[in-house]
């Protein structure tokens, strides 16, 4: 039983729950976040991969949202340089499609909507010319580039997270809501630890239901509304192929059906294909991608590319539910990604909750931020509004000066070759010496696990970032499953077992620096 009264209780550690609890904690208030599996194991690890103003949406009159999207692109920038980075992206005309006037007038708008201040504008691209051109199909002889900035989402949440809980939160990963039932003006939350299926008891003066695609289960079950229906849950898959290209710029492709695609360079070797958008009604544990988005993947791209893409180059796929605010849109793609937050009890006559319907990982930080107002409505105010300004974990330096900490990291530590330390600033700015701690070569690392994945960063991710699979690292926190083979997989997850099993007997805990000298 826990008998101490928290100000909020956030259900969902993916970037709208983690979010949250940032910005409330950072404010004075106390926070505990529940994830029933791990961090970021749904829909804020399965995104295409961009902080974005969302081209497209500029046709279905959302303004509002690209707005202040476009915005957020260069103060995400600004707080976390490691994980985000701006990209150019290069937009085909298709005489068959949209026209290249209506192209143009949709970029005028997105280069001055967001008050860019950092990233390069539009500009025009002889795609006959250009090195952009020369893995397309020759009709395509013009085109027009764009700015976005790429985001490593599943990072953005673990260093919400960190900044959360170094504010003072508490973070419970694999842990269910199993009930959440008012009582005297409070909340009173049982959870499940999913994996000793250990039951607690929690009390909050406010819940937050930040549960993602499951936010109407949480309504109907945890909290007994079976009647909610707030949601239209829409799925979106990606494919992985070997690299299409050698450049460093992007792709973005209309297809005949509306609906537009990207084409990335992802992880060194590989292409990122994605998204698909179709509602979705099946097993939210469940999702994977279907043949028929297979399909559509390669055919949109082999529109555009000289060499088709075949389902038999696909490396890697993956999927995501997309929990849209239900606004009646006719067609999935046309369905609002804004954010609606609904708050119950602010008259005082029951214990008080915020409902989070929808929302983009660009917006997340605004999300963030009016749920805390809200929190502020009720409860009482504490902090002001602060995260704009300010860095998350390891992102304590400016954009320009990555390649600066990056020569740093490789002269503290000159074992390193370039590419195993460009991947760890990537992922862990200004941590990354944490990491590695004083290691002085590459036996200091400790067991190598496959690919530049060494047991020093394995037991970091334990000990700082709730890693506890072999999935939670490889595929969310490292990418690294990418560049190792089933047998090095399963390495790695025998070594963490053991590792957990030694945490639990007390024989030894993971340390983030335990390979130190």
């Amino acid at each position: 039983m826990t008998d101490t009264l928290v100000d909020v209780f956030v259900i969902g550690g993916g970037i709208n729950g983690c979010g949250i609890a940032r910005d409330a904690a950072g404010r004075g208030y106390s926070v505990t976040l529940a994830e029933m599996h791990d961090l970021a194991s749904a829909t804020s690890s399965a995104s295409t991969k961009l902080i974005h103003g969302g081209l497209r949406y500029l046709e279905y009159y959302e303004f509002r949202l690209v707005h202040e999207a476009l915005k957020e692109r260069e103060v995400l920038l600004g707080n976390a340089p490691h994980i985000i980075w701006p990209l150019r992206f290069v937009l085909p005309h298709h005489k068959g499609l949209r026209p290249a006037w209506f192209l143009r007038l949709g970029l005028f708008m997105y280069d001055h909507l967001g008050g860019r201040k950092l990233l390069p504008g539009t500009k025009s691209v002889d795609m006959t010319s250009d090195a952009v051109g020369k893995p397309l199909k020759k009709l395509f002889t013009k085109g027009f580039e764009y700015s976005d900035c790429w985001v490593n989402d599943a990072r953005l949440v673990v260093l919400n997270a960190m900044d959360a809980r170094d504010k003072g939160a508490t973070i419970l990963t694999r842990t269910k809501v199993i009930s959440a039932k008012q009582e005297d003006g409070v909340w009173h939350i049982v959870t499940q630890d999913q994996l000793s299926g250990e039951q607690a008891h929690h009390k909050a003066r406010m819940v937050i239901n930040a549960a993602g695609p499951w936010v109407d289960h949480i309504l109907g079950e945890a909290m007994e509304r079976p009647d909610a229906q707030n949601v239209r849950l829409v799925q979106g898959s990606h494919i992985i192929v070997p690299k299409l290209f050698e450049h460093d710029r992007c792709y973005i492709f209309q297809n005949q059906d509306g609906r537009i695609i990207f084409a990335i360079p992802y992880e060194e070797d590989f292409t990122l294909i994605g998204t698909t958008d179709q509602d979705y009604e099946k097993d939210l544990g469940k999702v994977e991608i279907s043949e028929a988005e297979i399909s559509y993947l390669c055919e949109a791209a082999s529109e555009y590319f000289t060499n088709a893409i075949t389902p038999d180059q696909v490396v890697w796929t993956y999927s995501g539910v997309r929990p849209l605010y239900d606004d009646g849109a006719s067609a999935a793609q046309e369905a609002t990604r804004d954010y609606v937050l609904k708050l119950e009890g602010e008259d005082g006559k029951k214990a008080p909750a915020i409902h989070i319907f929808g929302g983009k990982i660009t917006t997340y930080r605004k999300l963030a931020e009016a749920a805390s107002e809200k929190i502020a409505q009720v409860l009482g105010a504490k902090g002001a509004p602060w995260t704009r300004t300010a860095s998350m974990p390891g992102g304590d330096f400016q954009p320009q000066d990555f390649e600066a900490k990056l020569a740093s990291l490789l002269g503290d530590y000159p074992f390193l070759d370039k590419v195993h330390a460009r991947r760890l600033m990537r992922l862990y700015g200004t941590y990354a010496w944490t990491l590695l701690g004083r290691a002085q070569s590459a036996d200091d690392l400790g067991q190598h696990f496959g690919s530049d994945l060494y047991e020093a960063e394995v037991r970091y991710l334990m000990a700082a970032e709730w890693a506890v699979s072999a999935e939670d690292i490889l595929y969310r926190r490292t990418k690294r499953g990418l560049h190792m083979n089933k047998e090095q997989e399963a390495s790695l997850q025998a070594f963490l077992e053991h590792a957990h099993s030694e945490e639990k007997t007390g024989a030894g805990a993971p340390s983030a620096t335990s390979h130190s000298a």
